[in-house]
């Protein structure tokens, strides 16, 4: 019971503090009946916005948003008036500041901003971002001179690049139904082998005889061509062009060893001559690009002096050093070649009639009859045709996928490589 009358004198004083601040803080009539005349006001913003209810009920704004203090004209009483008004308003925001902090067990926890370090990642990324867009709006502004031109570069090389077109799109043909017809073995068409073997021949006469001035079939020969100036482009174009002529005339080599009947060429000796012509051809392909090349090299001009001539010719020495090694590093493939050329190689053993009888007297590949069948080391038979068509791909069984072999043996089916050899 004693505890309780203490907590009610308490809340009683409590109550009287706040009905004595809010009455400093409300102005009375008389007050703004005399600073009416003067116009001069002050707005003060207040933080809080609470409703406080006094002991009698009527609701009282502790702290409003807006509080109008009048000024007088008189300078002495304005500033007592003004210094007594910021004591009272002093007086009642400690009195509400420590009614409140009474009142609230656990203060509100402030979260302050943390000291944010400048992030360098962002910053290159912003500033990439920056430089991309930069190179867009350059682009797009320089797009239509681009396209012009390019279309100047067309116009005025209209004819080498036609010519470059026609050449690839006719190595892409003809390889393809080359190796279509080495494929079929006995099936293949002499007639097929005879057109595309005519349709090249062509195609290489009509390039030589339009570019007769520029003498481009001496390059065939290691000579250089009559091209005058013969600058960069003029080399690329020139090297280019003889070596898909070189690929056409190992194309047509080909056609003419699928030509002959199976009685006198078999087809295990038709791939390995397609092999070699392979072989053959890309060294020749290799040696070709040396004499425009060597000549651009150390061509000078009168201005450059002994200098001009002296860098010319170091230039033209590591470019015979480079051709040189790259030549050496062909040696193996080129020795393993002639190895099968010369002594032959066949896959697996011969295989018995049991073999065959077991195995269906039936080819996997072909699904003919077996014609010189051969036993690999997993026991499954093939004919000695098949399985080295096969091996041309691949190295396991057609069946069981054991790898039979460590090497692929390429070009024995006909394939010409693509790569262009422009230097």
């Amino acid at each position: 019971m004693k505890l309780r009358v203490q907590y009610d004198g308490c809340e009683s004083r409590r109550a009287s503090k706040l009905k004595e601040s809010q009455t400093v803080m409300q102005p009375n009539s008389d007050e703004r009946d005399a600073h009416a005349g003067n116009g001069l006001s002050l707005n003060l913003q207040q933080e809080h916005l609470t409703k406080t209810q006094t002991p009698t009920g009527a609701p009282a704004l502790a702290e409003s948003g807006e509080v109008r203090v009048h000024m007088t004209g008189d300078s002495g009483e304005t500033s007592a008036g003004g210094a007594s008004s910021r004591r009272s308003r002093a007086s009642s925001h400690s009195h509400s500041h420590s009614h409140g902090h009474s009142r609230a067990q656990h203060p509100p926890h402030t979260h302050e901003p943390e000291s944010a370090e400048p992030d360098m990642d962002s910053g290159e990324t912003s500033s990439s971002f920056s430089e991309l867009r930069y190179l867009y709006h350059w682009i797009q502004k320089s797009l239509p001179f681009l396209v012009i031109l390019g279309s100047k570069l067309i116009i005025q090389h209209a004819l080498g690049l036609a010519v470059g077109v026609g050449l690839f799109m006719t190595f892409l043909y003809v390889n393809k139904s080359l190796q279509t017809q080495v494929f079929l073995q006995d099936r293949h068409s002499k007639l097929q082998c005879l057109w595309l073997l005519l349709f090249m021949t062509l195609s290489t006469s009509l390039l030589y005889y339009t570019f007769l001035p520029e003498s481009l079939h001496y390059c065939l020969i290691f000579l250089g061509p009559s091209i005058e100036p013969l600058g960069f482009w003029e080399v690329l174009w020139t090297v280019g062009v003889t070596n898909f002529i070189i690929k056409f005339l190992m194309m047509g080599t080909k056609c003419l060893i699928l030509l002959p009947p199976s009685s006198l060429l078999s087809f295990r000796s038709q791939g390995r001559w397609l092999m070699l012509t392979e072989e053959l051809g890309q060294i020749y392909q290799a040696l070709a690009p040396v004499p425009p090349w060597f000549r651009y090299l150390v061509t000078y001009q009168e201005v450059d002096g002994n200098t001009g001539l002296t860098l010319g010719v170091l230039l033209a020495l590591v470019y015979l050093i480079m051709k040189l090694l790259g030549l050496y590093s062909q040696r193996t493939a080129i020795t393993k070649t002639v190895r099968i050329f010369s002594k032959g190689e066949h896959t697996g053993m011969p295989a018995s009639r049991s073999q065959c009888s077991e195995a269906g007297d039936v080819c996997p590949i072909c699904q003919g009859e077996y014609r010189d069948p051969r036993s690999l080391v997993c026991q499954h038979v093939f004919c000695d045709e098949c399985i080295a068509l096969w091996f041309n791909r691949e190295k396991s069984c057609p069946l069981c996928r054991t790898v039979i072999t460590e090497k692929v043996y390429k070009w024995r089916d006909g394939a010409t490589s693509p790569h262009l050899q422009i230097y």
